[in-house]
């Protein structure tokens, strides 16, 4: 299972590099056009809107194929989406790659996450298998920025496009030679109904609201960093070492996990981080210095990166295994759909508020929300 995991982690590696690419290249290709800072979000929302929207398909077209007929479907979209960024590299065109690259990695990675919790075989393999997928993102995150950057400087943004149009190709390369797992049995399809009656379970809905809560935790640090560090005449250098220690904690502490996973309960790990992020966020805007900023910056990287392996190893256990990709869609979709609009109502809210009392409202909610970790169950669910 090993070697068939590693595959899958580089072909989710190849085509998240592509987004993440596109994702800083896009946004300062406009800027440098003159394109306003309006824009310029509306363009970054555009990563995540068409997650939104294709969440819940993409997750029961998973069910239904497996995993190779998605990862093509995939591959073939966003490919086409940066070609038509390196063939014509204006604003508009660029708003199509935004969205056929984001549409097409959410694609890839519900029908990618589908399948390896299908591989595991008891709770300790699901948290393992959890652990070593979430460093994938965190290795993207780093590749496909640095990648793009280099190329602009050297020869310009169509060589930066155009090598991340061939990413995606890699992601069939490495996941092509994988053994297809059993389909949904027809019966179980049909009878499985909408979607949305997977939040009639209470053990659901909880995870979904912890889930949409620690997301937005993310959003928070990721947005208010800037706004923050911008305030103290911090350098474009200091602010981005702060995030960057942010994500190297967040991988750190997604590499340990792997080890410990025999060790760690679900309910603990995620009331844990819970706990610690709402004391770290009530801190947060309270120091001066860029040191202090950096080292709960790390704190907080690994609060927040201990969590996604253990909300999917729970998402697997208290949903029916015919209907994991829908559950996984919903996910994605509340995932992405906090994406575009939290950052939004951190800014209104910031300005009523200010930096600091965003901190403490969003700590304090999910201070509140950790009682919910805490009477967390991981029963198995049935198959019906």
């Amino acid at each position: 299972m090993r070697a068939g995991l590693s595959r899958l982690i580089a072909a989710q590696i190849s085509l998240h590099a592509c987004m993440t690419g596109f994702r800083m290249a896009a946004p300062l290709m406009a800027l440098r056009e003159g394109y306003s800072p309006v824009a310029v979000g509306m363009l970054l929302a555009l990563f995540a809107l068409a997650q939104v929207f294709l969440a819940l398909p993409a997750g029961r077209y998973a069910d239904r194929r497996g995993l190779k007929k998605p990862v093509v479907l995939a591959v073939g979209t966003a490919t086409a989406g940066a070609a038509l960024a390196v063939a014509f590299p204006v604003f508009g065109v660029l708003c199509i790659t935004a969205l056929t690259c984001g549409a097409a990695t959410g694609l890839a990675m519900i029908a990618l996450q589908r399948h390896v919790g299908r591989l595991a075989s008891n709770p300790t393999e699901l948290k393992q298998v959890f652990s070593w997928m979430a460093i994938g993102p965190s290795i993207s995150n780093f590749i496909g920025p640095f990648a793009a950057g280099l190329l602009i400087d050297a020869y310009g943004f169509r060589a930066a496009f155009l090598l991340l149009a061939l990413l995606p190709s890699l992601a069939w390369f490495w996941a092509r030679g994988t053994v297809e797992l059993a389909p949904v049995a027809p019966e179980h399809r049909n009878a499985s109904g909408s979607s949305w009656n997977l939040l009639r379970d209470a053990g659901f809905r909880r995870l979904m609201l912890i889930n949409w809560m620690l997301s937005s935790c993310w959003d928070v640090h990721t947005f208010l960093v800037p706004v923050i560090g911008h305030e103290r005449d911090l350098s474009a250098t200091v602010i981005g070492a702060i995030l960057g220690a942010f994500a190297l904690a967040a991988t750190a502490i997604r590499l340990a996990m792997p080890w410990l996973a025999a060790h760690l309960r679900e309910s603990v790990v995620i009331g844990t981080a819970m706990v610690s992020t709402a004391l770290l966020f009530a801190v947060y805007p309270l120091v001066q210095a860029a040191w202090a900023m950096g080292v709960l910056s790390v704190l907080l990287g690994l609060a927040l990166g201990s969590v996604q392996p253990m909300i999917m190893s729970t998402l697997h256990q208290i949903t029916p295994r015919h209907r994991h990709g829908e559950a996984l869609g919903l996910r994605a979709m509340a995932i992405n759909g906090s994406s575009v609009v939290m950052p939004l109502l951190f800014g209104s809210a910031g300005v009523v508020v200010g930096v600091a009392g965003v901190f403490w409202v969003v700590g304090s909610v999910v201070g509140l929300g950790s009682r919910l970790a805490w009477t967390m169950r991981t029963e198995t669910a049935g198959s019906s």
